[in-house]
């Protein structure tokens, strides 16, 4: 019986003697035991790496999506039997999606992948997943040039944005510029670099033209970047289990160290969710309210684990759409709507009132500022700024000009912590740390 090819990888691997392991649930390994993976311990998830140490990072995101994504695997193993098998829904691919989803993501959060894009502005752009299926496919040192040739499907289920960069674009940019720049105006389209088309189009290779044609369609309106349309059923259930525990989980972190009033959650969010009277939450609403808010943090956690359950015991199997000849394409985990309303209010306020926090907003300028200034050293004399490892990357690369892609991965797998301590070595008359930094890759 032939393999499918949805458990091929881009080189063929032999496996270990005695290894009963399931090829996803290598992929699980090979993610938990990468160096990408262990950095998102330092990097910002929303409260910046520093402020204090009860709140998030993406290691920890990452660590509470993969237990909710297992769970919403389980959930819908049970509502769907007979469906969830006929897609071979797997509980190990699910958590190594939810575990892989943001290794891309560079230092400063989002605020950091937009001072990228804007540096990358010339050469090709920079989006955090796009560098996410970047590094497991080239970057990590698994194989000599296969990242850490994960499982076809593996790879499937981390494109949340199945387009290259190039044909998402926005077509027209701001002109001159004021120093510094307007960051806001250089958020990036959502899709992969035109860099690593080579092996999009090999993963893509099982599926029939059709299929292909369908699955890269983008809507496109004027002056604004293009939107993917789709994504793989195992991708569904991964990024809702991002989208739940970005605005639940996060909230805590929000509330505890007390960025969020009370009144401001009633209003926004409390009384928006009891008037859409969703069965098992508007009622409850009230109560949870009071333990979110609460000065025991037993309360909290309670309303916290009360929410997130709530959200995963109303997802179901919905068919994305009927064109689609591959039943990894044909179907999605979508809430229904009045549900994606909830969850959109507390994503929503997260947004409002963290995210866009002077607290927050001044670190991530903070930030910005640093990563620009880090990329400009480094493309301005990168033999000599370089480590040596780097140096040779960006040589091979110049051949083809495509140096600065180099540059940009190199900052893309900084730390936050990295990052300001080789700031500060490059730019500050006196280092405040005296620490090594060589030996690091990308």
């Amino acid at each position: 019986m032939s393999q499918s090819p949805w458990l091929s990888r881009l080189h063929s691997q032999p496996e270990r003697h005695g290894d009963q392991r399931s090829g996803f649930q290598r992929d699980k390994a090979r993610i938990l035991h990468s160096a990408a993976f262990r950095r998102l311990q330092a990097k910002t998830q929303v409260l910046g790496v520093g402020m204090n140490d009860f709140h998030r990072t993406r290691l920890t995101h990452s660590l509470e999506a993969a237990q909710i994504g297992t769970g919403i695997a389980s959930l819908l193993q049970q509502k769907f039997p007979q469906l969830a098998d006929e897609l071979d829904l797997n509980d190990s691919l699910i958590e190594a999606l939810c575990l892989a989803h943001d290794i891309g993501h560079p230092p400063f959060g989002h605020g950091g992948e937009v001072a990228l894009n804007y540096m990358m502005r010339e050469y090709g752009g920079f989006e955090g997943n796009g560098q996410t299926f970047r590094i497991l496919t080239k970057l990590e040192l698994y194989t000599a040039d296969a990242g850490m040739n994960l499982c076809r499907r593996t790879l499937l289920g981390l494109v949340k944005y199945p387009g290259l960069l190039s044909e998402l674009q926005a077509p027209s940019q701001p002109g001159k510029e004021p120093t510094p720049p307007k960051l806001k105006d250089w958020i990036p389209a959502k899709g992969l670099f035109d860099d690593d088309k080579e092996v999009f189009d090999w993963l893509l290779q099982p599926l029939s033209e059709n299929d292909r044609t369908l699955f890269t369609t983008a809507v496109h309106q004027p002056d604004v970047h293009a939107k993917t349309r789709y994504k793989s059923f195992d991708c569904s259930i991964m990024e809702l289990a991002d989208d739940i525990a970005y605005s639940i989980h996060d909230l805590e972190d929000a509330i505890v160290t007390g960025i969020v009033t009370k009144e401001k959650f009633i209003r926004l969010v409390y009384e928006p969710i009891k008037a859409l009277n969703l069965d098992g939450l508007s009622p409850a609403m009230y109560q949870l309210t009071e333990q979110l808010f609460s000065d025991r943090h037993y309360h909290r956690k309670d309303a916290i684990g009360a929410l997130v359950n709530r959200f995963i015991t109303a997802t179901e199997i919905d068919r994305s759409d009927e064109h689609f000849e591959e039943p990894l394409l044909q179907y999605n985990a979508v809430l229904p709507q009045p549900f994606a309303d909830a969850l959109g209010l507390f994503k929503q306020f997260v947004y409002e009132q963290v995210i866009q926090s002077y607290e927050v907003q001044v670190m991530e300028f903070k930030g910005q500022q640093l990563v620009m200034a880090l990329f400009a050293a480094f493309s301005a004399d990168p033999m000599r700024l370089l480590p040596e490892n780097t140096q040779a990357r960006w040589i091979d690369a110049e051949k083809h000009r495509q140096g600065m892609r180099i540059i940009a991965d190199y900052i893309a797998g900084m730390t936050d912590e990295f990052a300001s301590r080789l700031y500060n070595q490059l730019f500050l008359p006196k280092s405040s740390s005296g620490q090594s930094l060589n030996g690091f890759t990308y």
